[in-house]
């Protein structure tokens, strides 16, 4: 009797521990691939899934999209210029099924992938393409990673460089380079500035020459200006001939006056 018990304990505990292998959880951003006897069973969907202990095994596999840092790669430019580029690639599970049976591992696999692809693209174009015209490499990184990851099951969403390392001698010639840049387009200016100021006042000096008054007036406005400090003595010379001109006319006008008075 105390043998029947005994089995009985034996064959109740068994069961209930067949019961929880048997029983599995897939999540919702889950996708469990059946194995019976090593071959393809089937695809489990979210919820509880029942599997037969020992017979089949399940491999849940996650379809967010996972982050991989591609960490700094030493790239020589097509200008030869040596280079550290690092950057981040987005990739999603799209087909569970080959992401099981066609790779070992997808993340191993693509890391390696994204680090050979960023070294060949990188070192297709030259220097100042790799800085300023980021996104077009960032496309052709993500169509070849596609191209190869589609076989996988995985979708690359997207490739981003995130940091290009310069050599000191590289960023001190890229400085001097825009300063020179600098002062060049300073140098334009100023000279177009004197262009139209010396049009401006080629401009003004002719309305001076057809209306001699203008330059008193301006004269007069010169003054004003300076004497804006009520200490400060000005000593404006007057235009001598002007002056004679001027007075010899006014002696002749008083000269004819009286002639006409003596009458």
């Amino acid at each position: 009797m105390a043998w029947f018990w005994v089995i009985l304990i034996i064959v109740v505990v068994l069961a209930i521990v067949l019961f929880f292998m048997s029983v599995k959880i897939v999540k919702q951003y889950e996708r469990g691939v059946v194995l019976r006897f090593g071959r393809l069973q089937s695809v489990r969907d979210p919820g509880i899934r029942f599997i037969i202990p020992i017979v089949d095994v399940m491999t849940k596999v996650s379809l967010r999209i996972v982050t991989l840092p591609i960490q700094s790669q030493g790239i020589i430019t097509r200008d030869n210029v040596s280079v550290g580029v690092s950057a981040v690639a987005y990739y999603r599970v799209v087909d569970a099924v080959n992401a099981v049976i066609a790779i070992e591992s997808v993340k191993s696999a693509i890391d390696q992938i994204a680090q050979t692809t960023l070294r060949k693209v990188i070192g297709q174009h030259h220097l100042d393409e790799a800085l300023s015209d980021t996104a077009t490499l960032n496309a052709n990184i993500r169509e070849i990673l596609d191209v190869t990851t589609t076989a996988w099951g995985v979708e690359v969403t997207l490739v981003e460089l995130k940091d290009i390392l310069l050599p000191d001698s590289m960023k001190r010639a890229m400085a001097r380079q825009a300063e020179a840049e600098r002062e060049k387009r300073a140098k334009i200016i100023a000279a177009e500035g004197e262009a139209l100021a010396a049009t401006q006042l080629g401009v003004a000096s002719d309305t001076m020459m057809s209306h001699p008054l203008a330059l008193q007036l301006r004269t007069l406005q010169t003054l004003v200006e300076v004497g804006v400090d009520k200490n400060t003595l000005v000593v404006v010379p007057a235009p001598l001939l002007g002056s004679i001109e001027g007075l010899t006319a006014f002696i002749d006008r008083e000269s004819a006056v009286a002639q006409v008075r003596g009458r």
